[in-house]
This record gives structure tokens, C-alpha cells and sequence, in this order.
């Protein structure tokens, strides 16, 4: 559905976005990942046209965005993090305007609001001014206007951002729901929810891509190496004598424990390696009790943090 091919986008001497290359297939929810600044929003405003870059290209359904923008945007429905609406019109005025502005035939015009006012539950609201709706209102109004043409790609930046928990639930409702006939494309700072409704990953930073996978994937590959954490009432040198002694422990860091005479360690292990029972009869022989011990699993956060500290490492 989408090509990215080779796309840099500079201004003066800062590179916002650095020879990207991806590509977007048909039917999946697609989160797009990133710190502030990575260049997220610079990407996305150069495949929805808004934007040119300063070399590479993007093609929507095998249109250039830039040497044939109308086949292009047809494609396309967009939300920017903050929709463009016309406070003085109602919901029903300005969802028409969009579709004429969308080039949408007149005698469909009627129909395809309605359809997009039923879809994103406004209703009751479609004869209000948008200047006296709540901001999730707000929201399913720039969802709504992002759906009018029926594109098959739609792109939502930042879509549930300043929202109240209830919003955003609803708000990541209505995304699976316009996935079931589109290719969404998500961007979000919060990483509970790209976690929880996309189910491909990307993930940028400093204006490259640094990852791009399922979510199952990447956290499976940060999760190569087990992590266990446990509490221990044994002094940090006798801890590490005894740890010493066993198989399959790539790396132990030592913390004080937080009652008297405990040590709390977190352990990596090599791959497929269970050390828990080696480590129990380990710490009984020395007569040292574990007052805990679990594993710990990598998250998406772990992910992201990872990948981007790791860029920030290379460029010290």
C-alpha cells in the first residue's frame, strides 16, 4: 500500500528524517513509534502530502505524493494530532464541506456522512457546533472527516493525546473497528497503546528507523536473554561466591535489599537457560535463604527504550 523509499527531509543542517525505508502492507494497524523529536510527525506529514521531502519518495498505491498528489490523497485519509476544524460550522456542515473538498460525487455526499456520523457514533451531536463539543468529540469529528472517501490507508497522529481515559478507550475502539476495512497507521507516545491495538511496529529514532516488527517479535527478541529478580538474606560478597558456582548466568547486579541483611540481585541468563533450581539448592547449601525470586518479562517499553538509548549511545 505504501512505499518509502530513501526519505530524507533536512532543514538547514538538521536531519529531521534520515534515508528511510519502509514499506506498508494492506489490512494491519501499523504503530509508529518514537521520542519527541525523532521525526515522526515529519514522516508523516511527507506521506500525506503536506510535506516534501528533501530526497526520496513515497508511493501510495503506486502513486508518487508528490508527482501525482490527487491519486495519491485519494488513498489517504489523515487525522493531525490537532484536526482542522471550523469551530462556527456544525458537525454535519463541516463533515460536508469535507467531502466536497474530498471531490466526493454530490449525490453521495448525504449518504457517506451519514455513514461516517453512524461509524464514529456522532449522532446525537450532528447538528452541534463543533466550538461547544468536548475534545473526544472533537476527535471522532477529524476521525470522521479522515474516513469520508472510504481511503484504504488512514493515517491518526497522536489520536487519543489530551483525551480522559473513558475517550481514549472509545477512541481505540473505533481504530480496530476502521481496521476491519483499512490499513491504519498510529502514531502515540503511549506505549500501552500502540502495545494494545497495533499488531506491527515502527519505531524511529533521530529520524532513522531503528525496528520494524510485529510486537510479539520485538519484545521476543529483547526477551533472548531470561532476567530474574530475587532477595536473598545474604551479604552481596557471599551472594557472589555462591552465584560463582553456577552455569548459564551472563550477568548479576547487586542491590541493597530493603530489610536488614538482604541483597536483592537481578540476574540475565543465557537463552532457553532456567537457572532457578540450580539457584534454590545453591543458596540452601550455604544455608542462605531466598525470600523471593521471579522472572521478569521485556515489555514494549524496554523495547523502545532500548533501541533508542542504544542510538543515543553510538552517537557519543
Amino acid at each position: 500500500m505504501i512505499e518509502v523509499r530513501d526519505l530524507t527531509k533536512s532543514y538547514g543542517d538538521h536531519l529531521a528524517v534520515d534515508h528511510l525505508n519502509f514499506t506498508i502492507e494492506k489490512g494491519r494497524i501499523y504503530g509508529f513509534l518514537g521520542p519527541n523529536g525523532a521525526g515522526k510527525s515529519t514522516t508523516m506529514n511527507i506521506m500525506t502530502g503536506y510535506l516534501g521531502a528533501t530526497r526520496g519518495e513515497v508511493l501510495i498505491d503506486g502513486h508518487d505524493i508528490l508527482k501525482e498528489p490527487e491519486e495519491a490523497k485519494r488513498c489517504i485519509g489523515y487525522l493531525p494530532e490537532l484536526p482542522p476544524l471550523y469551530m462556527e460550522m456544525t458537525v454535519e456542515e463541516y463533515l460536508m464541506f469535507a467531502a466536497e473538498i474530498k471531490k466526493i460525487k454530490k449525490q453521495d455526499r448525504t449518504e457517506q456522512v451519514n455513514q461516517v456520523i453512524s461509524l464514529v457514533k456522532l449522532e446525537d451531536v450532528r447538528k452541534r457546533l463543533i466550538r461547544n463539543l468536548s475534545k473526544g468529540y472533537r476527535q471522532r469529528v477529524g476521525l470522521a472527516q479522515a474516513v469520508l472517501g472510504y481511503p484504504e490507508i488512514i493515517i491518526l497522529d497522536e489520536p487519543t493525546v489530551g483525551l480522559d481515559p473513558q475517550q481514549i478507550i472509545e477512541i481505540r475502539q473505533l481504530i480496530r473497528n476502521l481496521a476491519k476495512e483499512h490499513t491504519i497507521i498510529l502514531s502515540s507516545h503511549i506505549l500501552a497503546e500502540i502495545s494494545e491495538v497495533c499488531d506491527y511496529i515502527l519505531i524511529i529514532s533521530k529520524g532513522k528507523l531503528v525496528a520494524s516488527d510485529t510486537t510479539e517479535n520485538l519484545e521476543a527478541l529483547m526477551a533472548g536473554a531470561g532476567s530474574l529478580e530475587l532477595v536473598v538474606k545474604a551479604p552481596k560478597a557471599q551472594s557472589e561466591v555462591i552465584l560463582s558456582k553456577i552455569s548459564g548466568i551472563q550477568k548479576a547486579m547487586y542491590y541493597h535489599g530493603e530489610e536488614p541483611q538482604t541483597t536483592r540481585i537481578t540476574i540475565e541468563t543465557e537463552q532457553n537457560t532456567d537457572v532457578r533450581e540450580a539457584l534454590f539448592f545453591a543458596f540452601a547449601e550455604e544455608k542462605c535463604p531466598i525470600l523471593s525470586m521471579q522472572k521478569t518479562k521485556s515489555s514494549l517499553e524496554d523495547v523502545f527504550l532500548e533501541l533508542t538509548q542504544q542510538d543515543d549511545k553510538e552517537d557519543v
